[in-house]
């Protein structure tokens, strides 16, 4: 960019500052802030609340204070001198208003200590300010006292607000109740503390200050050295867990490096670099900054990341850590050219989230230290950008208003004071040379506010020791602190192309991810990405399947019962198109599950242990399969002795085929499909198979069975029978071979008639009369408790429970579902199955409560039970079922 074109941007910032400061004092000055709509002041008290963001006003003029050290940066001085006067002489920092601690300490505090700081600057050259005595210092430590009551907490953790008249706890206060504060709110004082107390000798800022900052480190999740975002003042307990760099995070973290760099201390500098190496190896997700959990940093906290992280690239230069910090940029810089600006909050995908800008400076802050750092002339070209973009859509005749919605272009009534403090001074800068700046730019830190302090008040009135409490409790590696302050002529050496080939890749990123509505048009063209997955195809063992589950938002919940659960939230996808797309999966799984129901009424299958001692007595009740032989086919079923496979899950070409042989053999649930053990085990000859589940404790008691599903592909080369056992049933078997090694079953559609006793018969008879008693019950009191769901596609890992997909939530919709309502179904509440879930009748029920009477745990022979014993069971569980559900709830 040339000499002329930079020298034509930075006149084009001072007329635009211009616009900005002469509308607020002609039209709002002595208010708080300018309203650019309605050309008039922002008067606490005489406008509609907006909430927490009211608390910045104090009514004590905060738009001119928060600008006066802009206007020495911009060269105007005489205007700062006039401001310097009426800040003087007007403004009243003891009135009845609650304020926050936190705002109130940026804006007014840092204002007057930054406006005090370039007046002893401008009064030492001899021309401006001669009159000065220090008056701003003054006012500063007048509000300094003001605000030391908040920090009158057992932790030392400030309150988050307070009155500037009453201070904190007396009726007149009203305020002092507050439990939580943010961790940002707690931890950027230390600069204008630090800053008050050595300009004026009095270390009890500094103090108050280091002891917050000191409580939050302490606080510190150990295990990934990151911090919450809320904490309790007087517990010290973290109230929200997640952790990023953001909003209420992100200028603690800015305020230990530059605590470093003003103060001299090591401490903050260790406490920083320690922080730093967890953001970089947890939050950072290159080009990304996502919030994580602190207790589960590899576990995002959420998809979506607000503007307040785009001080951060700015941090990392400061750091040294520049790749990063070009690489974050750029993607915020795709997304402002997108949307013109910078949503409040915006997804991974880089959609809007939150549709908000209340032209936030952070970029321009960004982008400032980033040329300072590379020299690249590119940002100067981002900075052109944003001068347009202000200019094209957010100036209006009496100032700049905040952006309502980029996506419309709309308004809202509000410049705050931020915009004339902050990013004024960050543009100007950008395109200014040495000479145009009236003093050294270099002997300055800026607050996270933008405000001056001087480097000297590191070696003036050192009243604290610098006693070094950090490395007590932490070992650092000495790699952390080779790049910190450094030189960008080693950073860039004979290398100007350097940034710009970090940036290349990233110059798309954004328009990757175009709008699905462009992707469908692809897609009806053959191109493009795949069309959302639908829930006739889902199989849940399809790794690729449970990804896009989890990008829609649909997560996966194993039940006890053996059966996967379906939820959605919403809030947890990926952007509101995949949101979108999860809600109508959700809802072509209720549809096509409820049509298969109709369709396939399937009863379970039998398996019947027919040889010595139990002569047919032990029927087990097994699931079905979608493959192989139709036992309702073949009405004499399979017989055979059964025989374990090895390997036991089947998974892998069977090493006993001569163990295996014309027997039906047994295998555990897991690590593979089901078709795919029964293609190895009728490969080896087995005449049928039998799956045992690997769930401990399963049994088709408690847990509604399913069927066996395929793998997808064509299982018509399968055709042996196979049947599915739970673990309870299982090991029956199991038990049974280990004491009379040869076991003979017979597998089929239903028990086959045994040669029992007359006794035995009779007994059977009374059992099944008060079975059908208690099904009675269960139809006229309750929904049927044995809806069973069918295995969803495939096996998964050993631990897994059966991965059949039944009760689904979709938040989003209002469909709420449970496991097993034991309540009539007055509420219409949906209860889903996967695309391939199938309903068992009654019959398992009864079956099973048979394989429980006549299972060797209990008894081989059948006793009758007495009706009142069948009652009082039935009681108990119904009370059981009342009491899951209620856990559910």
């Amino acid at each position: 960019m040339s000499k002329e074109e930079k020298q034509r941007l930075g006149n084009q910032v001072l007329e635009m500052f211009d616009h900005a400061y002469g509308n607020y004092m002609e039209h709002a000055y002595p208010a708080d802030e300018l309203m650019p709509l309605t050309c008039r002041g922002r008067v606490r008290g005489q406008e509609p609340s907006r909430g927490d963001v009211d608390d910045a006003l104090g009514k004590f003029s905060l738009t001119l204070i928060d600008t006066l050290d802009t206007l020495v940066v911009l060269n105007k001085t005489r205007e700062f001198e006039e401001a310097v006067r009426k800040v003087v002489r007007d403004v009243n920092l003891d009135n009845d208003i609650v304020v926050s601690v936190f705002e109130t300490n940026i804006r007014v505090l840092g204002g007057l200590l930054g406006g005090h700081s370039v007046a002893i600057m401008l009064k030492e050259k001899g021309e401006h300010m001669q009159w000065y005595n220090d008056e701003l210092l003054q006012m500063a430590k007048q509000l300094g006292y003001k605000l030391l009551p908040a920090f009158n907490t057992t932790s030392g953790l400030p309150y988050p607000r307070i009155n500037l008249k009453f201070g904190m706890r007396k009726p007149e206060a009203r305020t002092g109740t507050e439990t939580d504060t943010c961790t940002a709110c707690a931890g950027t004082l230390i600069l204008e503390f630090a800053a008050l107390s050595r300009f004026t000798g009095t270390s009890i800022f500094e103090e108050y200050a280091r002891k917050a900052l000191d409580f939050l480190w302490e606080k510190r999740q150990r295990s990934s050295n990151l911090v919450g975002v809320t904490i309790n003042i007087h517990t010290g307990d973290w109230v929200r867990k997640d952790s990023g760099v953001g909003a209420g995070i992100d200028s603690y973290y800015e305020y230990l490096l530059k605590a470093y760099v003003l103060l001299g201390d090591d401490s903050f500098l260790e406490r920083f670099n320690t922080h730093y190496d967890a953001i970089m190896r947890y939050i950072s997700q290159p080009p990304l900054l996502l919030d994580v959990h602190i207790h589960k940093p590899m576990l995002n906290a959420r998809t979506w990341m607000d503007s307040l992280l785009a001080f951060f690239p700015g941090l990392q230069v400061l750091k040294g850590d520049i790749r990063p910090a070009i690489e974050t940029h750029e993607m915020l810089y795709q997304v402002i050219k997108k949307h013109n600006f910078l949503p409040e909050a915006f997804t991974t995908d880089f959609r809007v989230h939150w549709a908000q800008h209340p032209l936030r400076p952070e970029f321009a802050e960004s982008t400032y230290f980033l040329y300072k750092a590379t020299g690249d002339p590119y940002y100067l070209e981002v900075g052109k950008t944003l001068i347009e973009n202000l200019n094209k859509y957010a100036r209006v005749p009496c100032g700049f208003a905040a952006m309502k919605d980029v996506r419309t272009g709309s308004h809202e009534d509000r410049m705050d004071s931020f915009f004339l403090a902050e990013m004024f001074k960050y543009l100007y800068l950008l395109f200014a040379d040495k000479e145009d700046i009236i003093f050294d730019i270099e002997d300055y830190i800026f607050t996270t506010e933008a405000h001056l302090l001087p480097l000297w008040l590191s070696t003036t009135n050192q009243t604290v020791s610098k006693k070094n409490t950090t490395t007590e409790y932490t070992e650092l590696d000495d790699s952390n602190f080779d790049w910190t302050c450094p030189n960008t002529q080693i950073l860039f050496p004979n290398d100007p192309m350097y940034a710009q080939s970090i940036r290349e890749p990233l110059k798309n990123v954004v328009d990757k991810s175009c709008p699905r509505g462009v992707i469908r048009v692809e897609e009806s063209f053959g191109s493009g990405p795949k069309p959302p997955l639908r829930a006739r195809d889902f199989m849940a063992s399809n790794p690729e399947h449970l990804e896009i589950l989890k990008k829609m938002g649909v997560s996966l919940i194993h039940l006890k019962d053996g059966r996967v659960q379906l939820v959605q939230h919403a809030i947890q996808a990926a952007s509101s198109l995949d949101a979108e797309d999860g809600l109508r999966f959700m809802q072509e799984m209720i549809e096509l599950s409820s049509q298969q129901q109709k369709e396939q009424q399937l009863p379970p299958r039998a398996v019947q242990i027919v040889s010595h001692p139990f002569f047919g007595r032990v029927v087990l009740t097994a699931g079905p399969a979608q493959f192989g032989m139709d036992l309702s086919k073949h009405k004499s079923g399979t017989r055979g002795f059964v025989a374990s496979s090895k390997p036991y899950n089947g998974c892998s070409e069977i090493t006993n085929p001569e163990v295996v042989m014309g027997k039906i053999a047994l295998m555990q649930r897991g690590q593979c499909m089901f078709a795919e053990k029964a293609r190895n085990i009728q490969k080896a000859g087995a005449i049928g198979g039998i799956v045992i589940d690997d769930n401990e404790g399963s049994s088709s008691d408690t847990a509604p069975l399913f069927q066996m599903a395929g793998d997808g592909k064509n299982t018509d080369d399968i055709t042996i029978p196979m049947l599915f056992l739970f673990n309870k049933e299982g090991n029956i078997i199991l038990d049974a071979i280990k004491e009379h090694e040869e076991v003979e079953v017979l597998l089929s559609d239903k028990a086959k008639d045994r040669d029992l006793e007359v006794e035995d018969m009779e007994q059977k008879s009374s059992e099944n009369d008060s079975e059908n008693q208690k099904s009675e019950k269960t139809t006229s009191g309750s929904q049927d408790l044995s809806s069973v769901s069918q295995e969803s596609g495939a096996e998964s890992s050993p631990d897994s429970p059966p991965e059949s997909v039944s009760p689904a939530d979709v938040d989003s919709a209002s469909i709420s579902s449970s496991k097993e309502d034991s309540c009539p179904t007055e509420n219409h509440e949906t209860t889903i199955h996967d695309s391939e879930c199938t309903a068992l009748d009654n019959q398992s029920r009864e079956q099973s409560k048979t394989e429980e009477e006549s299972s060797p745990n209990v008894s081989w022979d059948n006793k009758v039970q007495p009706m009142e014993s069948v009652l009082a069971d039935w009681n108990e569980d119904i009370e059981a079922f009342e009491m899951m559900e209620k856990d559910e709830l």
